[in-house]
């Protein structure tokens, strides 16, 4: 059976101007005790908010996503907080629970990735080592499952970017309709103007012809 190791982060001593940041962390990591994720989720929000940059709070909002199983959302947390820590033991926890998530999803290559930068950075973790070597025999065992989530991976890959080209594609002809809406616009100005400017022409023709003397015709007697 498959050891499954969620740690929430407790908040070091950090810079004074952090300070409602860390007191959000103590709020969600008090409701996260409580099995009320949702509002932990909340709380850890509200202090990435405050400053993107603390670690501890991305870490412990990708644990409350996972707890709700929203494993996408959890792995980017995961793997954003991995980014901003510097800490080598907390970097292996937050690489332990992508693997953890990617096991439960049955995608053994990745999760062998992640248990291996795990104990890259923890070697002394026997909880990865021991999911990571599951998770190998697993993979030898099921070569047709990591198959398949390795044509579904593709399969999302290239519909996300078949979304990016359509939307490029959409763009472009926006882009091209725009002059010729104003060529439109611009050639119905000039007739307009050509329209103003045969109507004062005919209008002083005719005041001009207006102002002339007439000629009497004159009846001649017979």
């Amino acid at each position: 059976m498959k050891r499954i190791v969620i740690i929430l982060l407790i908040f070091l001593p950090m810079i004074a101007n952090a300070q409602s940041d860390r007191q959000f962390i103590r709020e969600g990591n008090r409701v996260y005790r409580q099995k009320d994720y949702a509002k932990a989720e909340v709380l850890y929000r509200k202090a990435t908010a405050k400053n993107p940059e603390n670690s501890q709070a991305v870490y412990n909002l990708g644990c409350s996503l996972m707890m709700q199983q929203k494993d996408s959302a959890a792995v980017a947390q995961y793997q954003a907080a991995a980014k901003l820590e510097k800490n080598k033991f907390r970097q292996s926890k937050a690489f332990h629970n992508i693997g953890v998530i990617c096991q439960n999803h049955k995608m053994y290559g990745d999760a062998i990735k992640a248990y291996e930068q795990s104990l890259r950075c923890n070697p002394k973790d026997d909880e990865t080592r021991y999911n990571l070597a599951l998770c190998k025999k697993l993979q030898k065992e099921n070569p047709q499952q990591n198959k398949d989530n390795q044509q579904k991976k593709e399969e999302n890959n290239d519909e996300q970017q078949n979304k990016q080209n359509q939307k490029k594609d959409k763009n472009n002809q926006q882009q091209q309709q725009q002059p010729q809406e104003q060529m439109s616009k611009d050639n119905a100005e000039r007739l307009l103007d050509a329209a103003i400017q045969n109507e004062k022409a005919t209008q002083q023709r005719l005041k001009k012809a207006m102002q002339q003397p007439r000629k009497k015709n004159l009846n001649k007697n017979w």
